[in-house]
């Protein structure tokens, strides 16, 4: 295709959409065009620029405008044209990643299809505008078409970026029959790959796919059993909760396994670890993993460490004059040593007003 074919091609495409009548994070979306067609520019500065101005402003922070369906199909329609395989860094000073435009923009619509998904299933809030998350789950069996042949794609990167897309986009109740499909091509990696990240991956989502994953838990590299072993199938293996109880014994270890982090997990891998093994566990069982974790913990992380294991040791919530379990004693013991976790946040308080627990860190010393 000559660049005068591909002007005209990509000028033909955007002329579908009334840009003007629509709207991104900033207000009316006239100026989207531009950085559309600048994701084919012949410089890779140029369209490092324009993803980034696209997930500023089309995807702000997860949120979804009436801009995002039709700029999310104009992407899926030219995932193929050769410029996406131009490889640069990220435009973002945080993302260190050197990887083809291609994958970045899959990882994009990925992100899209999991902001849509938000709440589907549970009916939760939608704070995105009206209709706007309607329309964008409406694109999604598109998005879906353009993005599965990439799980199979030879280039690492792009194909990562393609499980972690199919992942959120098949969490779609009307493309759950394609969930086999897709899930043969994962397990086909997990057999073949040398990746632990792209093996670990594959795990995950399976699992989050609920299909059955315990035949990874035997998986010779223990990051790979581990996320195998996150799968709601698994609740109830005991395999399954010592590989996470294992995990969490060595908290840094597990962190360390995954960089940049895999699009599944909510920040660091442990704490997704914890919030699975808490679920499963009673404190007693939890104690070795609790206190590792505590080790780590800062005021920074109460919302994804301390606080929740402060409720899990209190379930019910302490009551004045109730003896403390030795279990109980054990932990307290140690959240009151590390001073890191004491800092001036009302994060803090807030967690130990639901354990029942005086908010005050000589007050619990009294307890002891």
């Amino acid at each position: 295709m000559t660049e005068q074919e591909l002007y005209a091609y990509v000028a033909g495409e955007l002329s579908r959409t009334d840009w003007e009548a629509l709207e991104h994070a900033y207000g009316p979306a006239g100026d989207i065009p531009p950085y559309l067609a600048g994701l084919l520019d012949s410089d890779a500065d140029r369209q490092s620029e324009a993803l980034g101005m696209l997930d500023m402003a089309v995807l702000h922070q997860g949120s979804l405008y009436s801009a995002t369906p039709p700029a999310a199909l104009f992407v899926a329609a030219v995932l193929d044209h050769p410029r996406t395989l131009a490889e640069h860094e990220s435009h973002y000073p945080w993302d260190e990643r050197a990887r083809p435009l291609r994958a970045a923009l899959i990882e994009w619509l990925g992100q899209i299809a999991d902001s849509a998904a938000h709440g589907e299933r549970t009916r939760g809030e939608d704070s995105n505008g009206p209709d706007v998350t309607a329309a964008c789950r409406a694109v999604r069996p598109a998005l879906y078409k353009s993005v599965q042949r990439y799980l199979s794609e030879p280039h690492p990167a792009i194909r990562e970026a393609a499980v972690g897309a199919v992942t959120h986009l098949l969490r779609a109740p009307d493309l759950a029959e394609h969930i086999p499909h897709a899930a043969g091509h994962l397990r086909h990696t997990l057999a073949h790959s040398s990746s632990r990240r792209e093996r670990a991956a594959c795990a995950v989502t399976l699992g989050l796919w609920g299909q059955d994953t315990t035949a990874y838990l035997d998986d010779a590299d223990p990051a790979v059993a581990t996320c195998a072993a996150l799968a709601d199938r698994n609740a109830g293996e005991v395999r399954a909760t010592a590989l996470l109880l294992a995990a969490l014994e060595r908290p840094a270890e597990a962190d360390a396994w995954f960089w940049p982090h895999l699009p599944h997990f909510d920040g660091w891998l442990r704490f997704t670890l914890l919030r699975v093994a808490m679920e499963r566990t009673t404190l007693e069982e939890l104690l070795p993993a609790a206190l590792a974790m505590l080790r780590m913990s800062s005021h920074f992380t109460v919302e994804w460490d301390w606080g929740p294991l402060m409720v899990k040791a209190f379930p019910e919530g302490h009551r004045a004059g109730t003896p403390l379990t030795q279990a109980q004693r054990t932990f307290l013991r140690a959240a009151l040593e590390h001073d890191d976790d004491w800092g001036n946040t009302a994060g803090r308080i807030i967690w130990l007003r639901k354990a029942g627990l005086p908010s005050e860190r000589q007050a619990l010393c009294g307890l002891l």
